[in-house]
């Protein structure tokens, strides 16, 4: 237990049955004083590499590391929220560098999902299909979104929920760090309060155990015990890739869990690319449908290259 804010954290990651290697990354960053506490908050990241061979694990290595850099560097922004944001932006900068450097003929990039708690604030940013989780009450919530080829089709319509579980493209992802000069990194807010955790993990976790599932290990107070179990679960189910869980409880002082009793959770949605803020509504309305257009025409051609 924390002498600061009462924070616990487990973070475990394993190779699987089926891999050589493990390209799954997890890190933390918690603080030793109340100073640090109160300017960064406590840090937790998940990242599973993509690329085969070395590239992967190098990625979500590298990738991992630049991001806690960038975040724990940055004091200039007072929101951490945008802070995050800004990290995993910067660390994609740094991939895709390392990769021109080392004039590497290989595609080396990372999915990404990273909390920060911060007071009665927590923070989720994510690239990929890599998930963040919010358990209450043995409820459990996806606080994000996959951004994968068949989470997309899914939402679109094209194809169904039984369709989407066996789907043979369901590891495609549509952004990742490293991939491109600007992915797509997706932000949201919420309200914690005591008894509370965040769940981070790789899709080597969530594509053999159920949303359900995952709550109800997650349920036990051993935290450490909870993460053995969930990644032991996987493997007993086949461990078709790495594997890896963060669970982070939180808990804060008496007068403060008053106060955020009182208050309902919230969530808020920030796409990494914003239209400028000049931008007026008249301008919006036309640029969205348009928008929704060119989208709407991409996910039905790979649909249907996808049926052929």
């Amino acid at each position: 237990m924390s002498t600061l804010a009462p924070i616990r954290a487990a973070m475990q990651t394993d190779r699987g049955l089926v891999r050589d290697h493990n390209e799954d990354f997890v890190d933390k960053w918690e603080p030793a004083t109340r100073e640090a506490e109160a300017q960064s908050g406590w840090l937790y990241i998940v990242a599973d590499g993509v690329g085969g061979a070395e590239a992967g694990e190098v990625a979500s290595q590298y990738a991992t590391q630049q991001a806690k850099h960038h975040y724990l560097n940055n004091n200039g922004e007072a929101n951490l929220g945008q802070r995050l944001l800004q990290a995993l932006h910067a660390a994609n900068t740094d991939l895709r560098q390392l990769v021109a450097e080392r004039d590497m003929n290989k595609r080396m990039a990372t999915t990404m999902v990273a909390t920060v708690i911060h007071g009665q604030r927590a923070f989720i940013a994510n690239v990929g299909d890599s998930r963040g989780y919010h358990w209450r009450d043995n409820e459990l919530r996806q606080i994000t979104k996959d951004q994968s080829l068949v989470a997309k089709l899914l939402e679109e319509g094209a194809i169904t929920a039984d369709e989407a579980a066996n789907h043979p493209h369901k590891n495609v992802i549509l952004y990742s760090i490293g991939s491109e000069r600007t992915p797509q990194i997706d932000l949201f807010e919420f309200l914690v309060q005591p008894g509370d955790k965040i769940v981070l993990c790789s899709d080597g976790l969530t594509r053999h155990l159920s949303d359900a599932e995952i709550s109800q290990i997650v349920a036990q107070s051993d935290l450490d015990a909870a993460a053995t179990q969930l990644i032991k679960l996987a493997n007993e189910r086949g461990g078709q890739d790495n594997i890896s869980a963060a669970i982070v409880e939180y808990g804060v002082q008496e007068t403060a869990v008053q106060q955020t009793a009182a208050q309902p959770a919230t969530q808020v949605i920030q796409r990494s690319k914003p239209l400028p803020r000049r931008a007026t509504k008249a301008f919006m309305i036309p640029y969205t449908l348009f928008l929704s257009l060119v989208e709407t025409v991409l996910i039905v051609l790979v649909w249907l290259l996808l049926r052929v």
